[in-house]
């Protein structure tokens, strides 16, 4: 078992910076569909709908998997189902490129979201949680900016590729390179410092407030986490719509697909820069404030979108949206940490990811819904506001119940050595 001074170690960043360049790759298996949509729907001859979700089924899956995948990889070791993860996202993108409505489903939900990304990124995100105390924040912003360098990276070749030789050759290329790159990254991974067991702790004074393993928020930590993960449901439906549906609702508009694979690559690029930052905030003020200031953030810029179809327009806000969602989803992992035992990290964090993953998956399928029904995008932003409006009141009622009455720190002195 690795000791207390391998946490925040030269050795811990090494696993994160590996963790990091694997979900580079993994995180571009779902982004064909986001720049194929259009081409695809033409080559289908199916509604917009059809294939939004089975990209929703791919964050399903990621969700529900990473339950089954995180007890997995407690018990044969996170480097074995990363293997398997990768295994099955290639398995799944080569049944995908088969061309049928029923093997894109298959393909995507089952084996690039199930078992695919639900056996490599939540088994990673615990990993690295247990590598890190002091700059937690910091360590899960960088790993989950692997879904912003996928985003960078990526949607030009797909969009180039898929205009010279067709998406299902797109996806069989992209098969490979995901076997080729994440299978050799594995043998890199090393063990991770077990997890330890919250302390003993010492009895309430009469009138006192019950220990943080006994209530948070004042609440049953059940009730609490029932309501950390309502609250991601709720801001990951606004995240997805933008994030699924940009590059071909500048389509409709008559932005060219190449501008608008550029818009999308600007909005996770942004995110990517913008998420370090968030990591450290949430270093500093704790991982539930962190999420409510960047999901205010994300509803000023969802918003915006119902202002302009101006291309120079899109762009900037196409930036802010980036810079506003990237922090949400690692704080709310930040956040387990902060008010749970890390022995308990391992379904807590899985189980958080599946709600709001859950929310992406219904965003993005819903505002393909919408679309088929109106004939245009405006109707999904603005329910997108919304859900953003639910997600800050659950998040404000916690924090006030967390740091309005001062519990804050008895919290934050627990999560430190448990």
């Amino acid at each position: 078992m690795e000791g207390a001074s391998t946490l925040d170690s030269r050795t811990s960043w090494r696993a994160a910076w590996i963790t990091l360049g694997i979900l580079s790759i993994s995180y571009g298996s779902p982004l064909l569909i986001v720049v194929g949509m259009k081409p695809m729907q033409e080559a289908l001859g199916t509604d917009r709908s059809v294939l939004a979700l089975a990209g929703s089924l791919v964050w399903v899956g990621t969700g529900a998997g990473g339950i089954f995948m995180g007890w997995l990889a407690d018990r044969i070791g996170v480097r074995l189902t990363v293997v398997i993860g990768a295994c099955m996202m290639a398995g799944g993108l080569a049944l995908s490129s088969l061309g049928s409505i029923w093997a894109l489903y298959i393909g995507h939900g089952l084996m690039i979201g199930l078992f695919g990304n639900g056996g490599v990124y939540p088994p990673l995100l615990i990993y690295v949680s247990r590598w890190f105390e002091r700059r937690r924040g910091a360590a899960i912003a960088l790993i989950s900016s692997g879904q912003y360098v996928a985003g960078v990276a990526w949607p030009a070749l797909f969009e180039r590729g898929i205009t010279h030789i067709g998406w299902q050759a797109v996806m069989l290329a992209y098969a490979v390179v995901v076997l080729v790159v994440i299978l050799p990254a594995t043998l890199a991974l090393r063990p991770a410092p077990a997890a330890q067991p919250a302390p003993v702790r010492p009895a309430a004074a009469p009138g006192a407030a019950a220990p943080a393993a006994d209530r948070v928020a004042g609440l049953h930590p059940n009730v609490a986490q029932a309501l950390i993960c309502l609250a991601g449901f709720c801001c990951c439906i606004p995240m997805s719509v933008p994030s699924a549906h940009l590059v071909a609702f500048c389509g409709d508009i008559g932005i060219k697909p190449t501008h608008g694979a550029a818009m999308l690559s600007v909005l996770l690029g942004s995110a990517f820069i913008a998420r370090q930052a968030w990591g450290a905030l949430a270093d500093r003020i704790g991982g539930l404030r962190t999420v409510m200031v960047g999901s205010a953030c994300q509803a000023v810029a969802i918003a915006c979108f119902l202002l302009t179809q101006d291309e120079v327009g899109l762009f900037a806000i196409s930036a802010a949206f980036g810079l506003g969602f990237s922090g949400i989803i690692p704080s709310y992992a930040v956040t387990i940490r902060d008010l749970f035992p890390s022995s308990q990290a391992s379904w807590r964090i899985p189980l958080t990811l599946f709600t709001a993953m859950s929310g992406m998956a219904f965003g993005s399928w819903f505002a393909g819904a919408l679309y088929d029904h109106f004939g245009y995008y405006a109707p999904a932003f603005g329910i997108s506001v919304a859900f953003n409006l639910a997600n800050l009141t659950i998040v404000g009622f916690l924090v006030l119940r967390i740091y309005g009455t001062g519990m804050g720190r008895r919290r934050a002195v627990w999560s430190t050595v448990s």
